[in-house]
């Protein structure tokens, strides 16, 4: 299979495209053949992005969005169909981490917020992005989720909350629009070893510490597994996968333990 050629033609737009792990989603699908759209809530990581690709031999350009307001995502979506003529990917990683709490120690509008970007900010895209994508003849939605929309911890309930809404809305927007040759699916990333991931814990050699052995792998993921996934699901590989969620966790859901330094499972309560 030549890989470098499985995305030609297409034209993706990726939100949250600053961060590592759209970086790695952008390039992924660049090398493949696709041209890019970088989205971010920070323009200069949104065209660090978009140079990179460009640094690469791919087509790349940049804009600044926030995914909660409708008017910038209506004008993303415009920027990517002049950019590129048209629009066929449409890859929703961006997200907001709101601190630890309970309900009654959480605000009001950081619930919002969670909601307004996690959430809301998939439906925006996927409302201003659909008309364009069947315009071009269908193409493939993939939005980023988590294994915490499948296994909820504690404090966290407007992450998790949010994250297990975007599956469920990924699986009616596959309904809606399979008339429309759009295929819908969501990624459920493991603990991904990225800065911000690893802030929590005090950084990235503290986080593959005590995060890789929740993983029956027994290791943090790396942005690029998920990018991987993202370019499987973008390609006419994935042509009869529609409505599902791809776990890329390492066997976390599969399990609530820890690996011992031996390789054997621990159940934990």
């Amino acid at each position: 299979m030549n890989l470098a050629n499985r995305l030609e033609g297409q034209v993706a737009l990726i939100t949250g495209g600053g961060g590592e792990i759209g970086t790695a989603i952008a390039l992924r699908l660049a090398a493949e053949g696709s041209a890019i759209v970088v989205g971010d809530l920070e323009l200069a990581k949104a065209q660090a992005t978009a140079d990179k690709v460009i640094a690469q031999g791919g087509r790349a350009t940049a804009a600044q969005i926030d995914v909660s307001d409708a008017a910038a995502c209506e004008a993303i979506v415009a920027f990517a169909k002049q950019s590129f003529q048209k629009l066929t990917t449409l890859v929703n990683v961006a997200a907001t981490v709101i601190p630890d709490g309970t309900v009654e120690t959480l605000s009001l509008d950081q619930w919002n917020r969670a909601i307004g970007v996690n959430l809301t900010g998939a439906f925006l895209m996927c409302k201003y992005g659909v008309p364009h994508m069947r315009a071009a003849g269908g193409g493939s939605i993939i939005n980023i989720a988590s294994q915490l929309g499948h296994l909820g911890v504690q404090h966290r309930a407007p992450y998790c909350t949010t994250k297990a809404a975007l599956i469920f809305f990924t699986k009616i927007l596959a309904q809606d629009h399979a008339p429309d040759n759009i295929r819908a699916n969501s990624i459920s990333p493991g603990f991904i070893l990225t800065e911000r991931s690893s802030k929590r814990v005090g950084g990235k050699d503290k986080a593959r510490v005590l995060n890789g052995p929740r993983h029956l792998l027994n290791r943090p993921g790396e942005p690029e597994e998920i990018a991987a996934g993202a370019a499987f699901l973008a390609s006419s590989d994935a042509s009869f996968v529609t409505g599902t969620d791809l776990l890329i966790d390492g066997g976390y859901v599969t399990f609530k333990g820890r690996m011992t330094p031996e390789g054997k499972t621990v159940m934990v309560s």
